[in-house]
């Protein structure tokens, strides 16, 4: 793969600007822990609950996949800071300073900061959204119709977890399954899982994390993406509903794991929709 446009040496572009690997998935993880940890001493600070903008920075996740898009179709030029994770460093500060911005508000004027966090981010993305004008919309239709069945089929499953099996059982996982936040989580990584699938199986795109990967050569198809998915977030619920119980390290982490989820979701069918 061709290195990136930028002023770094040599030896950082091809370790971190080059494709995923082991070495630099772990090395991302790292760098978002940091970030997580940093976010979460300003939302104690401020004495804000995280949950509270979890759809308003709906726009900026919009706005970091969209733009991830636009450089993969040749829109915008390949530099350190329009792919990761250059980028959604970038967008994360402009978020940050957004959210800030908008707590300012509404604190001086009483304005609520979630309104105003969306339209921020909305303004934002509006460069990108006109490059959007032009979509082929085989590849979205594909993946709403992919996202749909697994989404009723999951649906289903949880209906039988809640309902079926015991009526009046409350243990942990049918807590997870009725919460609006974890569905909704949950959801965005079934799109995640939706548009790869639909991208390597239908339009002869890779895949370039190094799980999924390593998973598709072991079972020889990305259907395993969806079970996948879900045992993982399930777990990873799990784990925060039961064993955080600082609320704003909880509702953090939980808006963490949704942008994991919708981000590179979006960035793969707005990517499709441009280059089918």
């Amino acid at each position: 793969m061709a290195t990136v446009d930028t002023f770094l040496p040599d030896i950082i572009q091809t370790t971190f600007f080059s494709g995923y690997t082991v070495f630099n998935t772990v090395a991302y993880t790292l760098i978002l822990a940091i970030f997580v940890l940093a976010i979460i001493k300003m939302f104690k600070k401020l004495e804000i609950d995280p949950i509270s903008i979890f759809y308003s920075i709906i726009p900026f996740i919009f706005l970091g996949s969209s733009t991830r898009a636009l450089v993969d179709n040749g829109f915008y030029p390949k530099t350190v800071f329009l792919i990761t994770p250059g980028l959604y460093i970038l967008v994360g500060l402009i978020t940050i300073a957004s959210f800030l911005f908008s707590i300012y508000l509404f604190k001086k004027m009483e304005i609520d900061y979630r309104y105003t966090l969306v339209f921020l981010g909305i303004i934002f993305s509006i460069p990108n959204i006109i490059l959007f004008s032009k979509l082929n919309f085989t590849a979205i239709i594909y993946v709403l119709i992919t996202w749909i069945i697994a989404s009723l089929i999951f649906m289903a499953i949880a209906f039988l977890v809640l309902y079926v099996k015991n009526k009046n059982s409350h243990n942990a996982i049918e807590k997870i399954l009725q919460h609006k936040i974890n569905f909704s989580i949950l959801l965005a990584h079934l799109f995640d899982a939706s548009t790869t699938y639909v991208a390597v199986e239908y339009f002869n795109y890779s895949e370039q994390h190094v799980l999924p990967n390593a998973i598709n050569q072991l079972f020889d198809t990305y259907l395993t993406l969806f079970p996948m998915k879900i045992i993982v977030i399930v777990a990873v619920l799990y784990i925060i509903d039961q064993y955080f119980e600082d609320q704003t390290v909880k509702n953090l982490l939980k808006l963490t794991v949704f942008v994991l989820g919708l981000a590179p979701g979006l960035r793969n069918i707005l990517t499709m929709a441009l280059g089918t």
